[in-house]
């Protein structure tokens, strides 16, 4: 098995997914007591909200290379980072590397694809559903991405970064996000993305009336099968 290295901390509640997830999925591939072998950097989450806020983009790429690069001087075969909105540096990760970089947005868009659907709903951060960076590489697949309203957007991110984020899931959230699945879907929505990797502990399969892709989920199972 290679050894898969995780930039995380951001935050460590979806983090905590990645690492049990893992496992458990090791085991199930491969039997008995196995597990994964894994590498995690854990990040200063604050450190990159302050930054985030003040648009500084390039210093948290410099600081996740960085990471990047620690791993693999540790040992990781691969890396991935265990978070949707800072993808938007991949980048600047992928270009501190030797050993391969594992782009959620890629895994999830290939996901879709194989699923024959071609119009989704895009649920994550402000950042992810606003700016290009991730829109873009499903987009480039043949995919046409579709995002809540301003009100809806802050609402859904305001959810994530206030309350996932700290482990809080509230059913009157629960509901607001189903709310606006339920329209997407009436609206033309094949799927949905959860495109945060904080949502998984709020939303699954049963909370929707069209399939659930979850990038959490996703992005465990494909580095599970490169690194086994």
């Amino acid at each position: 098995m290679k050894t898969i290295g995780i930039i995380g901390g951001l935050s460590h509640e979806s983090t905590g997914k990645y690492y049990q997830w893992l496992n458990e999925g090791a085991r199930e591939i491969r039997g008995g007591h196995s597990a994964a072998k894994i590498l995690i950097s854990s990040v200063d989450f604050g450190e990159f909200l302050e930054l985030k806020e003040a648009g500084d983009w390039d210093t948290q790429g410099d600081l996740l290379a960085v990471e990047a690069k620690r791993l693999e001087t540790a040992g990781a075969d691969l890396i991935i980072l265990a978070t949707n909105t800072m993808h938007k540096v991949a980048d600047k990760i992928e270009a501190a590397l030797s050993v391969p970089f594992l782009h959620l947005a890629d895994a999830t868009a290939d996901r879709i694809v194989e699923a024959g659907l071609d119009k989704v709903l895009l649920l994550g951060t402000r950042y992810t559903m606003e700016m290009d960076f991730y829109k873009k590489r499903l987009e480039d697949k043949g995919i046409t991405v579709m995002v809540p309203g301003a009100d809806d957007i802050t609402a859904v991110s305001d959810i994530i970064y206030n309350e996932l984020c700290h482990g809080e899931v509230r059913d009157e959230s629960r509901e607001k996000y189903k709310s606006i699945i339920r329209e997407f879907s009436a609206a033309g929505a094949q799927g949905v993305i959860l495109g945060c990797t904080e949502i998984t502990v709020m939303i699954g399969q049963e909370d929707s009336p069209i399939p659930v892709f979850d990038t959490t989920k996703i992005h465990v199972e494909e580095t599970l099968k490169a690194a086994i």
